[in-house]
């Protein structure tokens, strides 16, 4: 599956962000080290949400 991201070259290296997947990011050194450390972020982003799902979904009511 494809994802698109989100790069960001800064003084200190490359900032990646993956808009699709809120919290998701990473960084690295090098633009191909911080597309690598992306592909490994999503993968965990991904492998967690599916062991979330696995629970019981209840739903809350917030008043503000």
């Amino acid at each position: 599956m494809h994802y698109p991201v989100t790069v960001h070259k800064s003084d200190h290296g490359y900032d990646v962000h993956c808009n699709l997947l809120p919290g998701c990011h990473s960084q690295g050194d090098t633009l191909d080290e911080a597309l690598a450390n992306i592909k490994d972020a999503i993968k965990t982003y991904l492998e967690m949400v599916s062991e979330e799902e696995q629970g019981t979904l209840y739903e809350v009511e917030v008043t503000a």
